[in-house]
């Protein structure tokens, strides 16, 4: 049984079936905007800050969707939940890898923990709740649901309330590397319409305590549509029709958000927080072509155009490491007897880390500039670290620059994404506000971590917070 903490000094008893706690999750929602520059343009969020707590969240390594919700509300680190991202090796073979859905978390979410103490929960669109599991309450699933046709309710017989409300329910925009930019905002409208329209619904007609809600559109469109109105992206776009695209999708948001708020007793505590922030993309490194350059990895045979890793035959009896692409690197090292054909011994295993970390902080832009990667051992980053961790974490130029993992380029360095057009990566700051009408609004406060989230949450509702949680209640913290 997992111990518990002592209750906070000075909190209530627990108040599950007393109080309400809704959650408003808004996906790469960026402090920068939110907080300073478009503050004034977004009134229900200032309101909200004016009468709460807010500041940066600090998000976890790597700050990706999977899995910044879920460290968000188990208060774990990735190295204790086991997985580093949406893809994960499912062993040590080189090809092997498995999806991070729901059935990866095997620790206590705050929904499971409210769920046995009796509360009634509603998640919408949280990452990592597909394929569902029964909770004491509803469930719509996340735009990681293979489709509408499978299973994204629970139980089954809320598809049918929701399909009645909006017509097909809309998980996620169809691509959002696309360079249709008018469709791709037309559909990034539509499913924030819908979602919100479900859950209005849901929160008037269901009895809840606890309510979450996820919202990815910022995301979308933030990789859609950052270039069109940041000056430092180089390419930016000075005039272009698009310029206003997301500071109108925010404010649309945050009318959105004022309808909600207008809905709920004078009790309920409010949460807006976002697992990372996003910023402009300078490009991306191919990271396996510089494994190649740098002799770490080694074909058989080159490809003749770009192709996928996995479609290359590598000669494995000469390779050191290989990598994936994605918004951060991943490094995996070829080491003997964990590797089905590695050549690493392990004595020399921490010194060709070392040896890949230096050389990656030493990577330049075209013009011979020090981009500024950084390069993390999972070992040094988490207390433990769970199944099969990336041998090295790499952010390419502190993330202003992407992963690339295909093969082909004639070059380390691109300024196209391979797997369509991408404007932003993350940032490792995302949002925190919080507004509890049981406590004096404290201004802006700093040293926020996404682990304090779930802690905070049970502090809300007076309930012991777990020992093994790894963050703090946020609830009594002053500015």
């Amino acid at each position: 049984m997992t111990k518990k903490r002592e209750q906070t000094k000075g909190a209530e008893k627990p108040s599950v079936g007393r109080r309400k706690v809704l959650v408003i999750g808004l996906d790469c929602a960026t402090p920068q905007l939110v907080f300073d520059q478009w503050r004034d343009d977004l009134p229900n969020l200032r309101r909200l800050m004016q009468g709460g707590v807010y500041g940066e969240l600090e998000s976890t390594i790597p700050p990706i969707t999977v899995p910044a919700w879920m460290s968000m509300m188990t208060s774990k680190d990735p190295g204790r939940l086991g997985f580093y991202g949406f893809r994960n090796r499912a062993d040590f073979s080189y090809d092997r890898m498995r999806i991070a859905n729901s059935k990866a978390v095997v620790e206590d979410t705050v929904w499971d923990i409210l769920s046995r103490e009796g509360g009634r929960v509603i998640l919408v669109g949280v990452p990592q709740t597909y394929p569902v599991k029964p909770i004491n309450g509803y469930m719509i699933t996340s735009f990681l649901t293979p489709s509408t046709s499978s299973q994204y309710t629970y139980p089954a017989g809320l598809r049918e309330e929701v399909e009645a409300l909006v017509g097909e329910y809309m998980l996620d925009v169809e691509n959002f590397r696309t360079e249709d930019k008018d469709d791709l905002l037309r559909q990034i409208y539509e499913m924030t319409e819908k979602r919100f329209k479900v859950v209005r619904h849901l929160l008037r007609e269901k009895e809840w305590d606890f309510f979450m809600l996820v919202e990815m559109g910022v995301d979308r469109i933030h990789h859609g549509f950052w270039k069109f109105f940041d000056p430092g992206h180089w390419k930016y776009e000075a005039g272009s029709p698009y310029q206003n695209a997301i500071k109108d999708y925010y404010q649309y948001l945050d009318r959105e958000i004022g309808e909600i708020l207008g809905t709920l007793d004078e009790d309920t505590a409010v949460l807006v927080v976002s697992d990372h922030g996003a910023k402009h993309m300078e490009g991306g490194i191919c990271i396996n072509e510089w494994l190649k350059q740098e002799g770490y990895l080694t074909l058989r045979e080159e490809p003749q155009d770009i192709v996928p890793l996995e479609k290359v035959e590598i000669d494995w009896d000469r390779t050191v490491a290989w990598g994936a692409g994605g918004y951060y690197g991943r490094l995996f090292l070829n080491v003997q007897g964990r590797e089905p054909r590695g050549i690493i011994p392990a004595g020399e295993y921490e010194s060709v880390r070392d040896e890949l970390v230096e050389k990656l902080s030493q990577i330049t832009d075209e013009n011979g500039v020090n981009i500024g990667t950084v390069a993390y051992k999972p070992q040094d980053v988490y207390g433990e670290c769970r199944n099969v961790p990336p041998d090295l974490m790499v952010y390419f130029g502190n993330l202003f620059w992407r992963s690339v993992g295909s093969m082909g380029h004639r070059d380390i360095r691109t300024r196209e994404n391979d797997i369509g057009p991408d404007d932003a990566n993350h940032s490792q700051q995302g949002i925190f506000i919080m507004y509890d009408p049981r406590r004096q609004g404290r201004g802006r406060v700093d040293g926020l971590q996404v682990t304090d989230v779930g802690p905070t949450v049970l502090d809300l509702f007076g309930l012991p917070i777990p020992e093994d949680m790894q963050g703090k209640t946020i609830a009594h913290r002053k500015g």
